[in-house]
């Protein structure tokens, strides 16, 4: 969910209004890409394009599931890729670049009061408001920037799982997998977008096969320059020049 603090925001670049609505231009604002054009074999599983998120709506600004990165951390992330792919492993996505309105969003529904159950399967034992407490979101996030991703590892070949049913009284996140809401990732002892701390990277309430998956996502992506957050197992940046904080949406790749 979480970066840190970044500085100005810009609005829209390399885009065009077209009779009243938003369409993507032929390319993105000046070093961003769509993943999809450097590694077409990286998974991707967009949560904020979809209800099936901690928010449980789709997050304003994202028009399509698209993994959008800067330049650079696409590169890295197709390294990543080359490096798993001997283990008959993939990375998959969750989240990549994330609109400044997206962030917005995601704070107004942390203020408005109502809790629900299926909002409490992402954040066990605390409130909305203790998220921004705590330091699971902010106000302005390293996604924003480009430069921030949230990721697993999937084994290959992937297998089958049911799809997301929001009708379904799933378990919270730190529940065993075969409780928690589907998935085809590998079981990192908690789902995706946990607020606990047994998502925090080192937590020792994991099993010994747990600790072993984080330990290799954290290892492979280290390796490429990316660095974790360490209350979030599945959060890493990618440290470099650049903290512009961007707010064109997550549009449709042409």
């Amino acid at each position: 969910m979480v970066s840190g603090m970044k500085t100005a925001l810009v609005a829209g670049l390399g885009w065009l209004m077209l009779g009243g609505g938003v369409a993507a231009a032929a390319q993105l604002p000046g070093g961003f890409v769509y993943l999809r054009d450097i590694d077409p074999t990286i998974m991707q599983d967009m949560r904020y394009a979809t209800t099936n998120n901690f928010v449980g709506h789709v997050l304003d600004g994202y028009e399509a599931g698209e993994c959008i990165v800067t330049r650079a951390v696409g590169a890295a992330l197709k390294r990543v890729q080359r490096d798993l792919a001997p283990h008959g492993l993939s990375l998959k996505m969750y989240d990549c670049y994330r609109p400044q309105r997206a962030v917005d969003d995601m704070y107004a529904w942390a203020q408005d009061g109502r809790e629900t159950a299926a909002q409490h399967r992402y954040n066990p034992g605390m409130s909305k408001a203790d998220l921004f407490r705590r330091g699971y979101i902010a106000r302005r996030s390293g996604h924003s920037t480009g430069k921030a991703v949230d990721l697993t590892l999937v084994r290959l070949p992937v297998a089958a799982v049911p799809p997301f049913d929001p009708k379904l009284d799933y378990g919270d996140c730190t529940a065993p997998a075969n409780l928690r809401a589907p998935d085809t990732s590998v079981d990192m002892g908690t789902g995706y977008d946990c607020s606990h701390a047994k998502a925090h990277t080192g937590s020792t309430a994991i099993t010994a096969s747990q600790r072993k998956w984080r330990d290799t996502l954290v290892s492979a992506m280290a390796k490429q320059g990316f660095v974790n957050y360490r209350l979030e197992w599945w959060h890493f940046s990618l440290p470099g020049p650049g903290d512009t904080v961007y707010d064109f949406p997550v549009a449709r790749r042409p």
